[in-house]
């Protein structure tokens, strides 16, 4: 009796254990054997988890931060909360606008005017009068500066102080006699003295972030608007 066929109890005499040729039983159309439907994981990695596709999160999985960008970092050319709109100032007071300065500046200006021109009637358009007028500006600015916690009337009247940069506190009497110095001193020399002046007053138009003035890079200060 042949015993080509299939067997009484339903076993095919193909699948038999030993492969004879020591090879995978192959899929007998040509492709690939179909694995079973749950395939053991790979080492290491847990049953029944699904790997994911190359350089994709898994389900869960928080997204990884680009490569050199520091761990909880803001994405590039986003700001930071309380990046801007902050005071940089220690003490959480605004700097001064610029505009605001100047009007302060022109006040300080208009008290000196009467003993400026005073000293210009005496002594006319001389050496002697820029030197006697830079040293009657000093005195003000200085004294003001000194006795009034880093205010001239201009700035009270305008709410600026002078502050320390460090501490937004009361600066130094060495500071604040550098700055009333650097400010007002070079008047002294003609034209050059005046050029130095302007330069100084328009510097914190372009100054980041304190928007200092030279007399106040010079002095380690900042203007600062109290309310």
């Amino acid at each position: 009796m042949s015993t080509n066929g299939p067997t009484g109890n339903g076993q095919n005499p193909y699948e038999g254990n030993n492969n004879p040729y020591g090879q995978q039983n192959q899929n007998p159309y040509g492709g690939e054997q179909q694995q079973p439907y749950k395939q053991e994981a790979p080492y290491g990695q847990p049953y029944g988890e699904q790997q994911q596709p190359y350089g994709q999160p898994g389900y869960g999985t928080p997204p990884q931060q680009p490569y050199g960008q520091p761990q909880g970092s803001w994405p590039h050319g986003q700001p930071q909360p309380g990046a801007y709109g902050g005071s940089p100032v220690p003490g959480g007071k605004p700097l001064a606008p610029v505009a605001e300065r100047l009007v302060a500046r022109l006040i300080d200006v208009a008290i000196l005017l009467v003993p400026t021109v005073l000293v210009f009637a005496i002594t006319g358009a001389s050496i002697l009068y820029y030197v006697v007028a830079s040293l009657l500006s000093f005195g003000y600015e200085a004294a003001m500066l000194l006795t009034q916690g880093g205010q001239t009337v201009g700035k009270k009247v305008m709410k600026l102080r002078v502050v320390d940069l460090a501490t937004g506190a009361k600066p130094a009497e060495n500071s604040l006699l550098i700055r009333a110095a650097l400010y007002t001193l070079p008047n002294a020399v003609y034209c050059i003295g005046s050029l130095f002046a302007l330069l100084n007053v328009l510097w914190p138009l372009w100054d980041k972030p304190y928007q200092q003035a030279l007399h106040d890079k010079s002095a380690k200060t900042v203007v600062i608007k109290e309310a």
